[in-house]
This record gives structure tokens, sequence and C-alpha cells, in this order.
């Protein structure tokens, strides 16, 4: 089996589809390539398998990005939702909220406030247009009605790098890229994007607890071309929502691995994922097209 992955190798992504890769081989006893193939945000890989035999031999690595798209681009030559069989969630994992040290606020609620009081005047960083870490900040904007210029950077490293030094005043970062700089103090975290606490972060508090309803999280899930037959999905849904949850099955590595993120399980059927997509189609488009967004 061909297992589609839009991001180069070695990320969060590719890592996590390796590790869920090795699990699945070595439960069905058939072997699962990783394939990487990055480019156009995400669409090239996404394409691969919807034009694919519909055999269970491609899947594809579905991302926060697959959502944003279906606005981000006038012009797809395939319906996300309506060309990609949702199999299976594997985790969701929010992003962080960090600012440089120096700046004066060190609460969300401070802040919106200085935000507000000095408009246009803070940079937030994201690891591109479209990425989860842009988006995050684009909602927090939107709900928080404040006027925040967008800095996109090709990665984190940089960005944080322009952070430290003073030229960025706010990222909507990664949990596991941003923690030993939270830790080293380096950057400081105001809030999570997730809906409860972390507990890899238990004294930072979340932004709706300042932004009521606000909540951003990515996710990583499987999706097969869409006359998949539904015996193939069932199965290998089974298989991924066994390796997530029975402390039986799971894998040490893959369970270390989604504690470093921050993540929690997304199980469930495949309905269940499908409904996650079209939310998060919808919820994301809103926001991108708040924002004005144009793929670079």
């Amino acid at each position: 089996m061909h297992w589609l992955v839009s991001f180069t190798p070695g990320g969060s992504s590719d890592i996590l589809a390796r590790l869920m890769g090795q699990w699945l081989s070595e439960r069905l006893g058939q072997q699962f390539v990783i394939e990487n193939r990055p480019g156009a945000g995400t669409n090239i890989a996404t394409e691969a398998v919807v034009r694919a035999a519909p055999d269970g031999y491609a899947l594809l690595l579905a991302t926060p990005a697959n959502a944003i798209n279906a606005t981000l681009y006038d012009k797809l030559n395939f319906n996300f939702i309506r060309d990609i069989a949702p199999v299976s969630g594997i985790i969701s994992a929010p992003n962080v909220m960090v600012v440089n040290p120096s700046f004066p606020a060190k609460t969300v609620g401070e802040f919106i406030a200085y935000a507000k009081a000095h408009p246009e005047k803070i940079n937030f960083a994201s690891s591109g247009v479209g990425a989860s870490s842009h988006l995050s900040g684009e909602l927090f904007k939107m709900m928080a009605g404040l006027d925040m210029v967008h800095v996109p950077y090709r990665g984190t490293p940089p960005a944080f790098a322009d952070m430290i030094a003073g030229r960025i005043q706010v990222m909507f970062s990664t949990v596991p890229t941003a923690l030993e700089h939270i830790r080293a103090g380096t950057l400081r975290a105001l809030a999570t994007t997730a809906a409860t606490r972390l507990e890899v972060l238990p004294d930072v508090p979340t932004v709706d607890e300042f932004v009521s309803g606000y909540e951003s999280s990515a996710w990583w899930g499987v999706g097969a071309p869409a006359k998949t037959p539904a015996e193939i999905v069932d199965k290998l849904n089974r298989s991924i929502n066994e390796g997530l949850t029975d402390p039986a099955l799971t894998d040490p590595a893959l369970k270390a691995r989604l504690a470093d993120l921050g993540g929690t399980p997304l199980t469930g059927s495949p309905a269940d994922f499908g409904k996650l997509i079209v939310e998060e189609t919808e919820k994301w488009g809103k926001v991108a097209k708040f924002a004005g967004l144009k793929p670079e």
C-alpha cells in the first residue's frame, strides 16, 4: 500500500504517518510504503490519491490544509469532500499562542487590549499562508476584532528567530516546536488553542477562557479514493482505532509521539471523520474569506 504524505520528510506529518504505517504493516500483514509528495499546498498528493484506483492500495494523510484549500484555491481538479473517502482520524493537536518575553501583555486579555490600542502595530508570524499557525491567528483576529499584520515564513524556525529578536510579536505555533522555547524562557506562552487545558502545559490557559468559543486544532487522518469498498475502509478504520486506544496493542513509540505533539487520539467511525472534515471546511472557509487569503 502507498500512503501519500503532502509534506517533506522529517516533519510531524511524515513522522506520524511512518509510525502509524509501521503499526498497520504489522497489524494487517501488508507493507505500507510512505511516499512524500509535497507541493501546491498539499494538492499534488491529494490529486494523486483522487486519481488512484479505489482498491485500498492508495491512501492520503489528510490534514487541515485539505479543508482550507477548498476555499483558498479558486480552481482545483477535485472536490475533497466528494472525491476522498474518509477512513479514520488519527489525532488532533492544538497550537500555543507565544510572544516575546519582553512583550508588555502577560495574558490574552492584556494582549487584546494592547492590540486594540495599537492597530496594525503587532506582527503575527506563521509557517506559511494557509498553515494551521496562520489560520489560528486569523481566527483569533476575527473573533477578538483585532487588526494585526500577518508575516508568513517558510517554516517555524526562522519565525522564532525573528520573534526572539523582537521583530515579530506573536505566533500560534505547534506545541512541540514551541515547548523547548517556553521552558527555556525565550518565548512566553499566553494560551493554547485547545478546547481544554493541556497536560503538557497545565498552567497555561486556553484562548477560549478569554475569547468565548475559540478553538483551533490541527488534525491528521486517513483518506482513500472515493469509491474504495466499504469493507476495506472499515478494516483500516478498526485497525487504526485499535492502534490508538487498545493498551495491549498501542505501539509505545506511537503513543510517545502523540504525547510529544500534545495530541489526543481522534478515534471514531469513517462517518465521524467525514463529519469533522465537513465542519472544518466550513469553519476555515469563513476564516479564509474574512482574511482574503490567496495561495502563495
